[in-house]
């Protein structure tokens, strides 16, 4: 069998068998890329962009604040736009790859993603800024679920099992290097620029990518005649904001009255959004999660595995820059730099899990969440004091990166594995959605716990007793993602036996 498969026709392989196999579904229906690699860095240049921005913007706000004569809350939307349009509209993305095609959609959003940071760069006002970051962070949402269904449709094996493993390093790489490259732009004040260039810099790599992607791009068509679900699709996008605005906003404003009424409204919508997809269903309609990618044999505790992963990862790394820059009085380029062993650990264990003995890759999630939980707890402990991040902390922190990678990436692998080509774009899009509000609940609950224990800016023991109650909770939510890869793992354990006993019965069917 090939890594890639071909255009002509459809091509199909054996269904998956342990970690090794995750990712690797019956494959109908997938183009083939006539240049793989070429065409992996071009859909994970998107994603990494769209990633990029949700922590590059953090370094240029006191800029912002002084150029524009910003207010606290305007400053809060320039930075939390981008995320709430981005989360709310990611299952809407997937939906309409599904419908218009793939590479079309990932095209459109990347062509809107880089105009909008362009306006965003040129922008006169606050308000003209925050408009932009919404239509930005709404590009992002068209662009990013297509990658996922990009690689699931091109890529079969170990080729695909390698393209997720790059998608993971990818993530956690984003993060750290908009923080790095947030303070690297804003100190050099390019031109006398400021904060500009954080958002200009998106425009030559965008431009880049469009003009590749006109190129490489395989015709992977959509699916004209299935249906598109509106009402599912406005009961989500209004359960989500719902969601999503008041934990990004909460902390910052306060936690207001109408905040804790609005989450509250997003229970219900949340409750109104599975009545809706159920009548869908029951009348011979196409919900908008369709129930095939639901009961995928460890889809669901797989993703709240990667959800708890995430939300862990983007709120300790939220609070760890907090501590370094407003506790310990460090730079924001020096903060991002101390960020960057988690995440250089991360990808590299999402890219390298695979070499470990095989006899681990089906405990992996399991064995790497529950050492996780552990070492966030002693990491907090050797920081509690304020003392400093020396060379012990940083080690440290390069090994959670390298334990997160080894239980997300089997995991996100775990997720897919089994769900058909033909459902790439529903559980892409519910994927993507789990690892983008993981990041955004991450943040807001997590950073909240830390502003709570410490009014900053604080003096160094302050800031290190808050990041300690940070991380007792950060371990108390990895210990959940050991739970749910637990489950995850029994589940494929049980379809594996299920696919044993049917190729069992289908051979002594033959022999007969």
């Amino acid at each position: 069998m090939t890594d890639l498969q071909t255009r002509r026709g459809p091509v199909r392989t054996a269904p998956p068998t342990g970690a090794a196999g995750a990712g690797t579904a019956p494959s109908t229906g997938a183009a083939r890329a006539a240049r793989p690699g070429p065409l992996l860095a071009l859909v994970l240049g998107g994603q990494f962009m769209a990633v990029l921005d949700t922590a590059i913007v953090n370094v240029a706000v006191p800029t912002v604040r002084t150029d524009l004569h910003a207010s606290g809350a305007a400053l809060q939307f320039v930075v939390a736009g981008y995320t709430i349009a981005y989360a709310v509209l990611l299952i809407t993305g997937a939906r309409l790859g599904a419908r218009y095609g793939y590479s079309r959609l990932f095209q459109s959003g990347l062509a809107a993603f880089t105009a909008a940071s362009l306006a965003c760069g040129l922008a006169p006002a606050t308000g003209w800024l925050i408009g932009f970051r919404l239509l930005q962070g709404a590009g992002a949402a068209l662009m990013v679920p297509q990658v996922m269904s990009i690689i699931q449709r091109t890529f079969t094996g170990r080729a695909r099992i390698r393209a997720l493993g790059l998608y993971s390093a990818v993530l956690a790489g984003g993060i750290a290097a908009g923080q790095v490259l947030g303070g690297v732009l804003v100190s050099a004040d390019l031109f006398g620029a400021g904060w500009r260039p954080v958002f200009l810099v998106n425009l030559p790599i965008g431009l880049v990518l469009l003009a590749a992607g006109a190129r490489l791009l395989p015709d992977l068509p959509g699916d004209r005649e299935r249906g598109f679900d509106l009402p599912g699709l406005l009961v989500l996008g209004a359960a989500l904001g719902l969601l999503v605005v008041p934990l990004v906003l909460g902390h910052e404003l306060g936690w207001p009255l109408w905040g804790w009424v609005l989450l509250g409204a997003s229970a219900l919508m949340f409750a109104l959004f599975a009545v809706v997809e159920r009548r869908i269903a029951r009348r011979g309609g196409q919900p908008l999660i369709n129930g095939r990618v639901l009961g995928a044999a460890g889809l669901l505790p797989a993703v709240g595995a990667v959800f708890m992963i995430m939300l862990a990862f983007a709120g300790f790394m939220f609070s760890f820059a907090l501590h370094q820059q407003a506790g310990l009085g460090r730079s924001a380029l020096r903060a991002g730099l101390c960020s960057a062993p988690i995440a250089v650990g991360f990808g590299a264990a999402s890219l390298y899990w695979q070499r470990l003995p095989r006899r681990l890759h089906g405990v992996l999630p399991t064995l790497g969440t529950g050492l996780l939980a552990v070492g966030y707890l002693v990491l907090g402990r050797l920081l509690g004091d304020g003392s400093g991040v020396g060379a012990g902390p940083l080690v440290l922190t390069a090994v959670l990166g390298l334990l997160a990678g080894c239980a997300y990436a089997p995991l996100f692998g775990r997720a897919l594995a089994r769900v058909a080509p033909a459902d790439a774009a529903d559980a892409s899009g519910l994927v993507v959605t789990a690892v983008q509000l993981g990041q955004v609940i991450g943040i807001a609950l997590l950073g909240s716990v830390f502003l709570g224990a410490v009014d900053l800016p604080a003096s160094a023991r302050g800031s290190g007793h808050a990041l300690l109650v940070t991380t007792v909770a950060i371990g108390g939510v990895v210990a959940l993602a050991a739970g749910f890869a637990a489950r995850a793992g029994r589940e494929e354990k049980r379809e594996e036996k299920r696919e044993g006993r049917r190729e069992g019965r289908r051979e002594a069917g033959e022999e007969g």
